[in-house]
């Protein structure tokens, strides 16, 4: 996501469901392209950890954005579990909290 308007209309208005490390919001945004945007605070780690997890969380997002209707807006809030979290792991807590939110947001 590159505004920050985008980011916060996600975050407030979209559709939640959370795992044990991550929580994700999906809305229709009315863009023309899919945007993906990630919430890792300080509670998570240092710089080197949060850097970790978000790569991570692009790694999973850039697989799963594709099947998004287009317009769609994801934003992911990293919980401080996620930096214990093995990539496995991570990627099940997304796809999973990713679903449950595209469920109630395209229902």
């Amino acid at each position: 996501m590159t505004a920050a308007a985008d980011f916060q209309f996600v975050m407030r208005r979209g559709s939640r469901s959370g795992r044990n490390t991550v929580v994700v919001s999906v809305a229709q945004t009315g863009n023309a392209n899919s945007m993906a945007g990630f919430a890792v605070s300080k509670a998570v780690g240092g710089a080197v950890v949060r850097n970790r997890v978000k790569r991570r969380l692009r790694s999973v997002l850039a697989t799963q954005l594709p099947a998004l209707p287009a317009g769609s807006g994801v934003v992911v809030r990293a919980l401080p579990a996620a930096a214990a979290a093995d990539f496995s792991q991570l990627r099940a807590d997304v796809i999973g909290a990713l679903d449950a939110a595209r469920a109630k947001a395209f229902a």
